[in-house]
């Protein structure tokens, strides 16, 4: 399963990894009214890929009624339904081990890796988590405003629900549209006692009339659970003030498929402390450990979110195709212990609580998607009048972080004019998004002719990310030429930060 909003390079690369035998697509899809011709894009993909499937899918929503259709693999959904009405196909029996799916999610390295779950592993974790966790039960109705390309959507529209007997919601739209009640209304209309959502959603809909809380009959809503990104204290006391539901953020990520941090409403009843995804969940041996050294942490302190293994059922299993890939990126940030790293930064204070506090690495979480800012230094150099960048994720109050890009160009006359440096800047972002999507679209590109460096030759994203957000830079003793940072701090005080493209 792919997220619709890739760019075909991007489509091409995954196609690449998995080499299906079959490709399913809908003719289109639809945001914010207009509608979105998936059918073109995958053609596209096809166009460039290495391994291309032999047949594609097509199911019709009449949104493109000029799809083009490749005679012998293109397969029309009607049709194909109609041709084998009334079969019977027979249950298939797999080991537990045997995988269930695949789910890319942003590396490092610029290629995206293939999450592989198992079969048996993934039930039992989905089952459980509906039961001690989501508190839903057979007959009743659970509405995820997500999307089935992305892991939350994979685990709580498709698997978690349905295994646990209860109807689910799929919803295509966006919370403002047609008015900030939509989401309500549907919970009022089909009863809905449990929903899962996001941070961005919420702070989205907290510009809006906060009576569009009340309007609707909320009194099936048993729980509100919030996951994706950190959310903050103020956003979480709004929306359970406005609900008057009790709210629970919860932390995990598509390596693990189910929640590592969460409160548990169907083991015990603990008291919500906002901003906190609160303790860890059954199965997980979870840690604090400190970067230096990988000893444990004392409470109040920052270290990096480890869990012990072996990983409770559930989690991912490997990397398709890759096993030693997936050692060594998850289990080798320690060389004294053997832990599965969640490359996230986090603290737990007195009580036990605990705080998610952002990625250890070069990936960056924008309302609540994951994206390699190598994925997107690269689209960015792609354009022929850059020599390099760097992509740093600097917060954004809607959408959690938002990329920024520092790029060094080959002819520094190119931006010497405030209406040169706009439109290549337009230039750049079209470039990204004909590679990635609009989802990797930077909010602004600055141009430098040098980015700070160590003198082995390593980018100081972290220093660049905290000059953006106004912090401290930290320890600069390393930086090979100080006048580089100086440069970041004038393309970011100049009037390049002024206006969009």
């Amino acid at each position: 399963m792919v997220f619709g909003g890739f760019a075909a390079a991007s489509l091409a690369a995954r196609i690449d990894d998995a080499k299906p035998a079959l490709m399913v697509t809908a003719d289109g899809g639809s945001r914010m009214g207009k509608p979105i011709l998936y059918k073109s894009l995958v053609d596209e993909s096809l166009r460039i890929a290495e391994h291309p499937p032999k047949h594609v899918l097509i199911f019709r929503r009449g949104l493109d009624p000029q799809m083009p259709v490749t005679a012998g693999r293109d397969v029309d959904w009607k049709e194909m339904s109609q041709q084998h009405a009334g079969a019977q196909v027979p249950c298939t029996w797999l080991e537990s081990s045997e995988p269930s799916y695949i789910l890319y999610t942003s590396g490092t390295t610029g290629k995206p890796k293939g999450v592989q779950r198992d079969v048996g592993g993934h039930a039992v974790a989905m089952a459980a988590s509906m039961r001690h966790i989501f508190c839903g039960h057979p007959g009743e109705t659970m509405f995820t405003t997500s999307d089935i390309g992305w892991v939350v959507g994979h685990s709580y529209i498709i698997y978690g629900p349905l295994i646990a007997g209860m109807t689910s919601i799929l919803y295509e739209g966006v919370p403002v549209r047609p008015d900030p009640g939509v989401w309500w209304k549907i919970v009022q209309d089909h009863k809905v006692s449990v929903m899962f959502s996001a941070p961005t959603a919420v702070r989205v809909l907290k510009k809006s009339d906060p009576a569009w809380l009340k309007k609707y009959d909320l009194s099936s809503l048993r729980h509100l659970f919030l996951a994706g990104e950190p959310l903050d204290e103020p956003t979480h006391q709004w929306i359970s003030e406005g609900l008057g539901k009790p709210v629970i953020d919860h932390y995990w990520q598509t390596e693990t498929g189910w929640p590592v941090l969460s409160a548990m409403p169907g083991v015990e009843k603990t008291p919500i402390k906002f901003g906190s995804p609160s303790f860890p969940v059954y199965g997980y041996d979870l840690k604090l450990l400190r970067e230096s050294d990988a000893s444990e942490a004392g409470d109040d302190e920052k270290a990096v979110v480890v869990i012990e293994p072996p990983l409770p059922p559930g989690c991912m299993t490997t990397i398709w195709g890759d096993d030693e890939r997936f050692v060594k990126t998850y289990f080798s940030t320690f060389s004294k212990k053997q832990v599965y790293t969640t490359f996230d930064w986090g603290i737990r204070d007195r009580d036990g609580y605990y705080f998610i506090l952002g990625r250890t690495d070069d990936v960056i979480n924008v309302a609540g998607h994951r994206l390699g800012t190598r994925e997107i230094e690269e689209a960015v150099n792609m354009h022929p009048a850059i020599a390099e960048c760097a992509v740093v994720g600097v917060a954004d109050p809607l959408k959690g972080q938002l990329p920024m890009a520092f790029a060094v160009v080959r002819d520094a006359a190119l931006v010497a004019d405030p209406a040169a440096r706009m439109k290549l800047e337009g230039e750049i972002m079209k470039t990204v998004d004909q590679q990635l999507g609009a989802i990797g679209r930077p909010g602004r590109v600055f141009f430098v002719t040098l980015l700070p460096k160590t003198r082995s030759g390593k980018v100081l994203r972290r220093s660049i990310a905290a000059l953006a957000e106004g912090r401290d830079p930290g320890d600069l003793t390393t930086i090979e030429d100080p006048a580089s940072l100086e440069q970041i701090r004038n393309a970011l005080s100049s009037t390049q930060t002024k206006g969009n493209p």
